[in-house]
């Protein structure tokens, strides 16, 4: 899986929300915290927008996607070493890698 970033417009055209649903929802614990990329620049990891994109397709529960948001956050510092170390398959925190 290629490791793609996306910047605000790009979110914001996948989502559909506007500006301000979007940093209310991170604000909320509905969205991943964007990453920094340098002293001016933030974007999103495409892999995690595509996975709360698909659990609004499951039609999870808030709650259901704060615990999302979380497992995602916790995963980041662990992204990319291998064996399935912070792997989200399909929008599945902990799935192991294909």
């Amino acid at each position: 899986m290629p490791n793609r970033v996306l910047r605000l417009p790009a979110v914001l055209e996948r989502t559909g929300y506007s500006r301000s649903r979007l940093y209310a929802r991170i604000s909320d614990g509905l969205f991943p915290r964007p990453v920094s990329l340098g002293p001016r620049v933030a974007a999103w990891p495409e892999h995690e927008v595509d996975a709360v994109i698909a659990a609004h397709i499951r039609a999870v529960t808030d709650t259901e996607l704060v615990q999302l948001v979380a497992d995602i956050h916790r995963r980041r510092p662990t992204f990319g070493l291998g064996a399935g170390a912070g792997a989200l398959v399909d929008g599945t925190p902990g799935s192991p890698a294909a």
